[in-house]
């Protein structure tokens, strides 16, 4: 966790907007929202699979009590 700390701590306004604009000219302004959208619903599907193992836990311990 500390090695992510630091690594995100290096990297300052610039370095983002730098970035921000190497992936605009490299997907293109029309790309981009298509893969925003992608990455949205590619978290939401991580929640959903999450919170739906987490409950299956719960069950488990349930029946073995």
């Amino acid at each position: 966790m500390n090695a992510l700390y630091i690594f995100l701590g290096m990297v300052g306004p610039w370095q983002w907007i730098i970035i921000g604009l190497a992936i605009l000219l490299l997907f293109g302004g029309k790309k981009l929202p298509e893969l925003m959208k992608g990455l949205g619903g590619g978290i939401k599907e991580f929640k959903k699979a999450t919170k739906e193992e987490d409950e299956d836990e719960e069950d488990k311990k349930k029946v073995e009590k």
